[in-house]
């Protein structure tokens, strides 16, 4: 019989909010420890009975074809005593870091799709190490086949990553060109094109953000955008706001998504004429998802069995079909529809845990109270 998804929506007080998903580090940066036994001992007697609760981001559990579901059902039928709920916060890993900043409960036991710049800002707000547990790596099968250059850089070890992709361009190619770098975007033939989202609420936006500061500096970056909002760029709060809601109804020619799009496209039957994607100054910005337990989790050997039921080649090939994006892991055997469709970038554009660590929530912060009384006149 087919179980009943859990999801679970938390509601939160104003204040700025992120996303729950991630980007990649530099080569040779910020290298984790190995973990191994440093992290929580394994028991004799795991206990898999009980009720995990996993925080992500909405799209993981609604839209077309979302991957959650799919984890629920099959995690559940490989610990049939366990109940699995998705916990959806609507200021997503901001809800988690107040509660953290006052040290109050958290009642939910794995963190599942944030950003080496989540794990930056945790520690920023609450200190070195927090909110999320060292994992013990030899609890997980699976952590030795993830993709070295994906790791997520945390100093701490908290964090593993389930999947990866690129935010990139994607434009309809009936109407534009090519554009070949950034300043093509400030041109006459982009005005009133391009579709972006919010770097506060949005882990699309924000990486779109970071990638313009890693084109030059945060001041420079800040120029950019003043010059992109003279241009007619239409900022939306979320991802799926400026894709779904704005871009696949034909309002622009442009928006800031991910170079896996066209796979998305043919799977659902759009024109691949509007998929083209566009790698300005042939990058695209890297943004590995991650997954960690929460430290105060009543359900560590659920939250590690399902961290590694994640890592199964069976699930990362379903993450990759469903989230349309590219598995962690290195032995897994894509369809020949997935490599023909998606495009990966000469330059992955990468920025790390110590770049972002005393700098993202001033980024963030800046960028809001310069731009965010403009975009209500859009």
């Amino acid at each position: 019989m087919k179980r009943r998804t859990v999801v679970r929506t938390i509601g939160v007080g104003a204040g700025t909010a992120v996303g729950l998903a991630g980007c990649l580090t530099r080569d040779g940066d910020d290298d984790p420890p190995n973990g191994g036994e440093d992290g929580d001992p394994e028991p004799e007697e795991p206990d898999f009975d009980g009720t995990l609760r996993i925080a992500t981001y909405g799209s993981m559990v609604t839209g077309p074809n979302p991957a959650g579901p799919w984890l629920e059902e099959t995690f559940v039928e490989e610990y049939p005593d366990a109940e699995l709920e998705w916990v959806v916060p609507n200021t997503g890993l901001q809800h988690y870091i107040r509660r953290g900043e006052y040290d109050a409960d958290i009642d939910v036991d794995v963190l599942f799709g944030f950003t080496v710049g989540d794990l930056a800002r945790i520690d920023d707000r609450i200190g070195d190490g927090g909110l999320l547990r060292e994992l013990n790596l030899e609890r997980i099968d699976g952590h030795e086949r993830i993709r070295d250059d994906l790791a997520l850089g945390d100093p701490h070890n908290r964090s593993l990553t389930y999947d990866t992709g690129y935010v990139s361009l994607v434009y309809d190619e009936t109407e534009l060109g090519t554009p070949e770098g950034f300043d093509d975007l400030l041109g006459f033939a982009y005005e009133n094109a391009l579709l972006a989202q919010h770097p506060v609420t949005s882990n699309p936006g924000q990486a779109f953000l970071l990638w313009t500061i890693e084109s030059a500096d945060a001041e420079t970056a800040f120029e950019y955008w003043e010059e992109l909002l003279a241009n007619g760029v239409q900022v939306h709060d979320t991802w799926s706001d400026a894709y779904y809601d704005a871009y696949l109804e034909n309002q622009r020619p442009m928006v800031v998504s991910y170079s896996t799009d066209p796979l998305f496209a043919a799977t659902e039957g759009y024109e691949p004429e509007r998929h083209r994607v566009a790698f300005p100054n042939d990058e695209g910005y890297a943004v590995p998802e991650g997954m960690g337990i929460f430290e105060g989790s009543e359900e560590p050997d659920l939250a590690y069995a399902f961290l590694e039921h994640v890592l199964s080649p069976e699930s990362q090939l379903e993450l990759a079909r469903r989230n349309v994006q590219f598995p962690a892991i290195e032995d897994v055997s894509l369809s020949p529809e997935f490599g023909e469709a998606v495009r990966q970038p000469m330059e992955p554009v990468t920025t790390s845990y110590t770049e972002l660590r005393g700098h993202l929530d001033q980024w963030l912060e800046d960028w809001t109270e310069r731009f965010d009384d403009r975009l209500g006149d859009q």
